[in-house]
């Protein structure tokens, strides 16, 4: 197996080979194996100094400056597959569905060749290209209907789902996409030119009753989050067990399809695997450092928190969250995705990022707005000799006046949760979690 592989980007239309990674340690050490990673000279050439989506992260600008680092990329991690999608590849290469770490580099090698954003591993999408099977499309129906089942469904008639499957996260998911015709492919299978609509579609997961009442409310507490003002992209569509989602890295137009870039949070602070996580103060100083509008993203950003710790979405892992890059320059916080009141899920999910020093599950809104004012006002300061580059600093009114307008919201929650979707039991365990949010921002100055 080689121990390179070729990153691939897609723009204006075309893949191209942008960069390469390079294992410097051994493939049993998986993602945790020394690397080293390097931009193609001509696509350094071409595209020198570009943090949006001509680079491979906003942390490595485009250049002919290497990157050498103790484990992968991260950017590399965002595209190993992960839970349901790892499990499904690595049956279809023959692996135990038990293989740990040192089967990371030939999942990546065959499960990254159709990943979420605009990079992919070409040897990824060669070998998918080997194994996709016929071109075929199903109707909204026979996906709802087979819910779980709609994998094995596929297998069956000889259509190979890994390319399709690769979204992380434990809740199985297949890329689908509506096609001229009205029906829907694996998103691997369409070319694009005939593509009018992606969705990563969601299925329930066997009979488990408290996980089936997480994906109902998924559609709903979308709604609710447009209802606090928080970024949302669009309306979510539960039909029977399959829950149908609008992608945001994709704009399908005039034949043609655009893909944005798109890393986690656990790129753009630099860290790697699956357990470590950053603080939100540590997120908040990448966001202030790389965004296009750090004033926007930092607000929108405490906003999904106090949203989370309101309607009690625990699972704030650093691949919750992401940015998104697009070719004109600018990079911002993703739409909101993975909404939903994960203090259900029977496993007892706990709050993984946190404010440091100020987070007990109930922080102090003034300290953390005073927080990302100081990490502003040191964003501004440069190193002696370093090429000096404005940062905006981050105005605190204005993060007081957009959090508490979140406060009339989440008493319309409580008030009229039910209409919007709720459930009366999920209403009636998030109701002092929603009052006790709306009271601390009331007192917020």
């Amino acid at each position: 197996m080689p121990d390179t592989c070729t990153l691939e980007l897609h723009a204006a239309g075309a893949w191209h080979a942008a960069a390469s990674v390079s294992l410097l340690g051994s493939e049993a050490d998986g993602w945790k194996a020394k690397t080293y990673s390097g931009y193609a000279v001509d696509w350094a050439f071409a595209h020198a100094g570009a943090t949006d989506a001509h680079a491979l992260c906003a942390r490595w600008p485009v250049g002919l400056e290497p990157c050498q680092e103790e484990h992968w990329p991260v950017h590399l991690i965002d595209m190993l597959p992960q839970g349901y999608g790892r499990q499904e590849l690595l049956r279809r290469i023959g692996a135990p569905a038990t293989a740990g770490v040192a089967a990371d580099w030939k999942l990546l090698l065959a499960g990254a060749g159709n990943p979420i954003g605009n990079l992919r591993v070409k040897e990824a999408a060669d070998w998918l290209a080997a194994n996709a099977g016929p071109l075929r499309g199903f109707t909204d129906d026979e996906v709802a209907q087979r819910g779980d089942e709609f994998a094995e469904y596929l297998a069956s008639h000889g259509l190979f789902v890994a390319g399709s499957s690769g979204v992380q996260g434990e809740w199985p998911k297949i890329l689908l996409t509506r096609a001229d015709d009205g029906l829907l492919y694996l998103d691997h299978t369409l070319p694009d030119e005939r593509a009018v609509q992606h969705y990563i579609v969601k299925f329930g997961r066997g009979t488990d009753l408290q996980l089936a009442s997480i994906l109902r409310h998924e559609a709903p507490y979308m709604d609710i989050a447009r209802l606090l003002g928080l970024r949302v992209h669009a309306p979510l569509t539960l039909r029977q067990r399959a829950l149908f989602i609008p992608r945001f890295d994709r704009v399908a137009q005039g034949g043609a399809v655009t893909r944005l870039a798109q890393e986690s949070i656990a790129t753009l602070t630099g860290m790697p695997g699956f357990e470590a996580v950053p603080s939100h103060d540590q997120v908040c100083e990448a966001l202030i450092r790389h965004s296009s509008d750090p004033q926007s993203d930092v607000l929108e950003y405490i906003k999904r928190d106090i949203a989370n710790l309101a309607l009690l979405n625990k699972d704030n892992h650093a691949r919750n969250t992401a940015v998104q890059r697009d070719f004109q320059g600018r990079i911002a916080l993703t739409p909101l995705y993975d909404f939903v009141p994960m203090y259900l899920h029977p496993d007892g999910i706990a709050r993984r990022i946190r404010w440091e020093g100020n987070d007990n599950g109930q922080p102090d809104w003034a300290r953390v707005v005073d927080r990302v004012c100081d990490l502003a006002a040191q964003a501004l300061q440069t190193k002696p000799g370093a090429k000096k580059k404005r940062k905006p600093t981050i105005a605190r009114e204005t993060l007081v006046t957009g959090l508490k307008a979140m406060e009339p919201a989440l008493r319309h929650v409580v008030a009229d949760g039910n209409a919007l979707g709720v459930e009366p039991d999920v209403l009636n365990h998030i109701r002092p979690h929603l009052l006790a949010r709306a009271d601390e921002l009331a007192t917020l100055a």
